[in-house]
């Protein structure tokens, strides 16, 4: 447990929480204490104290007169960080930052004055939140990238192996179950794609003034226009961006949030499809999620093993998917320079976002890595449906024997939707082939109509699909990285 220096004991992500509090589940069951620790109050603490450094140190560079002693100071009361004492003084003030400000003058004494030198409340605010952003997008592009390698290992050791494939959710032509993983692949590789997008996007606020016009910095700088742009490429420097957005108002264009979380979404998207996709084939029996020794499908029906991890994927996708348009709501109606309706939902969209799409990526990658194939059960259900699937092959041989096409297809309807009726009153094979093989009209044997039916000769170039598509676009992501940490094991 975290202990802020001088106060009571930290109470923020993952600290033991009073029973008449409120949980929050994404926090307590299901992302990391990484991601969390990102929007901790002390995390914000800090790096507000770090943007305060930064700035008094880059302009005494730049020639304001602030002393060494100062600027010490600040250093050696940076962890001195009393969360309760800093409540305290917003109760007073009604100002989140300035709380701050007045409690770090409070243990850096010698550096009262110069702190926030020059700035407004944003200059912490929102150079803290694009800070943010860029930690959160980092944890998620490794948590993307553990999924794509799983749900890879997984698609190249099935690439072979036909399945039934649906359109409609009715069968069609078969595929292999290595082909449609690397559906599932193909959308992740997207959504990392957008997240090294949106990284790359990123831009610093940095110290731009109320309305962003930098007049403030402009009036210290004694009109040196040339130190004021310095400044701000030296502080987005500092913090790891390349430079500044080129205009902002109060704030950095609520655009950013946007854009993000539109990454972020997407991979809301791509896990739910993957998650809907897994729990029916769960239902058919024919792949299922990882189900712990102990673990408990149903309270009243022992028997259930249910796809309670993929269930958590989609409803918690469905959640991710939503706070996308929270921000883009906030970037339609900010006012002028700004205005503060941003605040308060900004305070929880874009956390939840984080947490939420850790979450997912940490249930996906440990779905992936420990799916259970029945090959039994997918042959099963595959050879069932196989005889319908190559009507077109029966017609062409007919026609070769001298048939006619259009009546060739009126017969093969009339034994198909035969063997179909059969099926759907209880039978458990399918005599397509038996009906066709007893008509004279077809000319066609049984080991001839196998022989059509036989569902590597059915699926295509999905092998060399896969092949290809993990050669081409998947290895390369992983190219010189060391080997990969294990799936998690997750709360069920």
């Amino acid at each position: 447990m975290l202990v802020a220096k001088g106060g009571p004991a930290y109470s923020g992500p993952h600290a033991p929480m009073a029973e008449s509090r409120y949980p929050h589940p994404l926090i307590d069951r299901y992302a990391s204490e990484e991601m969390a620790a990102i929007f901790s109050p002390r995390s914000q603490a800090l790096a507000w104290r770090d943007l305060w450094i930064a700035l008094a140190e880059e302009e005494r560079a730049l020639g304001v007169d602030i002393p060494d002693e100062a600027i010490a100071s600040m250093h050696a009361a940076r962890e001195q960080v009393d969360l309760a004492r800093i409540a305290e003084i917003e109760k007073d003030l009604r100002h989140d930052v300035m709380a701050h400000v007045h409690h770090f003058g409070e243990v850096a004494p010698e550096a009262r004055k110069h702190i926030h030198l020059g700035a407004t409340s944003a200059f912490v605010g929102d150079n803290h939140g694009l800070i943010q952003h860029q930690q959160g997008l980092t944890i998620l592009r490794d948590r993307l990238l553990g999924a794509i390698r799983d749900l890879g290992d997984f698609a190249r050791e099935y690439a072979s192996v036909p399945t039934l494939g649906y359109t409609h959710l009715q069968p069609a032509q078969p595929t292999t179950i290595g082909k449609r993983a690397c559906l599932w692949i193909q959308d992740l590789v997207f959504d990392l794609e957008q997240v090294d997008a949106a990284m790359s996007e990123l831009r610093f606020r940095g110290a731009r003034g109320t309305t962003g016009t930098e007049a403030t910095f402009l009036e210290l700088f004694d009109g040196d226009h040339s130190k004021v742009e310095r400044l701000n490429q030296r502080l987005a420097e500092r913090f790891g961006f390349p430079g500044c957005y080129d205009v902002v108002g109060q704030t950095y264009p609520r655009k950013v949030d946007h854009r993000v979380l539109s990454a972020l979404a997407g991979i809301g998207a791509s896990t739910a499809r993957f998650g809907h996709d897994i729990r029916l084939l769960q239902s058919f029996g024919e792949i299922e999620e990882p189900f712990g020794t102990h673990q408990i499908g149903s309270s009243a029906m022992p028997y259930k093993r249910n796809p309670m991890r993929s269930e958590r994927i989609c409803a918690l996708a469905r959640h991710l998917c939503v706070l996308e348009l929270d921000t883009s709501w906030t970037a339609s109606v900010q006012w002028f320079e700004r205005t503060l309706d941003d605040s308060a939902n900004r305070r929880i969209a874009l956390p939840e976002a984080y947490l939420s799409a850790e979450a997912i990526l940490i249930l996906a990658r440990n779905v992936g890595a420990g799916l259970v194939v029945h090959p039994a059960v997918v042959a099963r259900r595959l050879g069932r449906a196989l005889p319908f699937m190559v009507t077109e092959e029966i017609m062409i041989a007919g026609v070769r024997s001298g048939g006619d096409r259009q009546d060739l297809h009126e017969q093969v309807r009339l034994h198909a939707l035969a063997a179909r009726e059969r099926i759907d009153e209880g039978a458990t094979d399918n005599d397509f082939f038996e009906r066709i093989a007893g008509d004279e009209m077809f000319g066609l044997d049984m080991s001839e109509l196998e022989a059509l039916a036989d569902p590597h000769r059915l699926v295509g170039r999905s092998r060399d699909q896969v092949a290809q598509f993990l050669t081409k676009r998947v290895d390369p992501l992983f190219e010189g990285a060391g080997a990969p940490a294990p799936a998690e094991e997750v709360r069920v």
